[in-house]
C-alpha cells in the first residue's frame, strides 16, 4: 500500500510543476506580446516623423505672436495662411521675406498671420492637419517663436492631407528648433488655442476670405481671385497709403 501511496503523491507533485510551468510560458508569451506591441508603436512613431528638414531661421523684427512690425505703423497687412497650402509655402518663402524686407523693417508696415485652417473640411476645427498644425503655431507663439515654427512647417510640406502633419512629427518640429518641449506639449496636447484658431477662421470667412493665401492691406484685399497676391501689388498698395500720409 505504501509505494502506491508515494506514487500518487508524485503524480500530484509533477502536475503541480507541471502547471507552474505552464504558467511561465503563459506569462513569458504575456510578457513577449508586450514587448512587441511597445516595439510596433515605437516603430510607427518614428516612421510617422521621418527626417525633418530644419530651414535656417531668419531674424524678425519686432517679433509679437503671430506679428512682426512697429505696431504703430501706417499701414497693417493681413495674411490668411493653411498650413497644407502650397500656395501659401510658396508666399511665405518667396514673397513674404520681401514684405519683410523692405516694409516691415522699415517701420511703414506691420504684418499680421491668421490661421484660415479650410483645408480639414468643413470650417470647424476638427482636428485636422491643418487644426493641427494652427494649432502647433500657436503653441509656439507662446515662445514667441511662431515665425520660425511657420518655416519648419512648410519646410516639411508634402501636400494636402498626406499625413506628415501629425502629432507626432509636429512636436518633433518643435524640439528641432529648441523650443521648451515641455511647455509646447502641454499646450499642443490641450489645444489651447482651438478658439481663437476657430475665431480667426471665422473673421476671415467675415472679410470674405475663400482660399489661401489672402493679403489684405490696411483691409483691402489685395491680389486678384484664385491668385497669389505678387509683392508688387502689395508694395504698390502699401506705397499708395505711405505717400498719401507724408
Amino acid at each position: 500500500m505504501r509505494p502506491a501511496k508515494k506514487n500518487k503523491r508524485q503524480k500530484i507533485k509533477e502536475k503541480k510543476q507541471q502547471q507552474q510551468r505552464n504558467r511561465l510560458i503563459m506569462i513569458s508569451l504575456l510578457v513577449l506580446g508586450a514587448a512587441f506591441v511597445v516595439y510596433a508603436f515605437l516603430s510607427s512613431t518614428i516612421q510617422s516623423v521621418g527626417e525633418i528638414t530644419v530651414p535656417e531661421l531668419s531674424e524678425h523684427p519686432n517679433a509679437d505672436g503671430l506679428a512682426l512690425g512697429d505696431p504703430n505703423a501706417p499701414v497693417t497687412i493681413d495674411v490668411f495662411e493653411d498650413f497644407q497650402c502650397s500656395a501659401c509655402q510658396f508666399f511665405t518663402e518667396s514673397i513674404e521675406p520681401l514684405v519683410i524686407e523692405y516694409y516691415v523693417s522699415t517701420g511703414k508696415a506691420r504684418l499680421v498671420f491668421h490661421n484660415y485652417p479650410f483645408l480639414d473640411g468643413d470650417g470647424a476645427f476638427n482636428g485636422g492637419e491643418s487644426d493641427r498644425a494652427a494649432n502647433a503655431s500657436m503653441c509656439a507663439s507662446e515662445q514667441n517663436r511662431f515665425w520660425d515654427m511657420q518655416a519648419i512647417i512648410f519646410a516639411n510640406l508634402n501636400g494636402e492631407n498626406q499625413g506628415n502633419l501629425n502629432n507626432q512629427t509636429l512636436k518633433a518640429m518643435a524640439e528641432a528648433i529648441d523650443l521648451d518641449t515641455a511647455a509646447f506639449n502641454e499646450c499642443y496636447d490641450d489645444n489651447k488655442y482651438r478658439d481663437q484658431i476657430q475665431a480667426d477662421f471665422e473673421y476671415g470667412q467675415e472679410l470674405g476670405v475663400s482660399g489661401t493665401p489672402t493679403v489684405y492691406v490696411n483691409g483691402e484685399k489685395v491680389g486678384e481671385i484664385n491668385k497669389i497676391a505678387s509683392f508688387q501689388e502689395i508694395a504698390v498698395a502699401v506705397d499708395a497709403i505711405v505717400n498719401a500720409a507724408e
